[in-house]
């Protein structure tokens, strides 16, 4: 059984930050590229920020300078820092993980999100 959970959601004030985690545990070896989505409501989803398995990131042209995208690969975790945050970043914040189960099986797994609300 595969699980990733992401954590770290909540209400915010606009400028505030968050640190959103995305989790993925049990019969894994390690976790390669991770990417974060969000889905804002009547919107469609949308990728907010990617790391590779090297480490190399991109973002998302809206969120640039404001959210930082990290991973702890001993702990299968992969961090969004989000600061500087505005109404307009409200939305449910997903991870979408590429897991290598074995050494010659790999799989995708989506986490089910945690909300993020930005709003005085």
């Amino acid at each position: 059984q595969v699980q990733v959970v992401e954590s770290g959601g909540g209400l915010v004030q606009p400028g505030g930050s968050l640190r959103l985690s995305c989790a993925a545990s049990g019969s894994i070896l390690r976790i390669l590229a991770v990417d974060w989505y969000r889905q804002a409501p009547g919107k469609q989803r949308e990728l907010v920020a990617g790391i590779a398995d090297s480490g190399s990131t991109n973002y998302a042209d809206a969120v640039k300078g404001r959210f930082a995208i990290s991973r702890d690969n001993a702990k299968n975790t992969v961090y969004l820092q989000m600061n500087s945050l505005s109404p307009e970043d409200t939305a449910v914040y997903y991870c979408n993980v590429n897991i290598l189960l074995d050494a010659s099986r790999g799989s995708n797994y989506w986490g089910r999100g945690t909300q993020v609300t930005v709003s005085s």
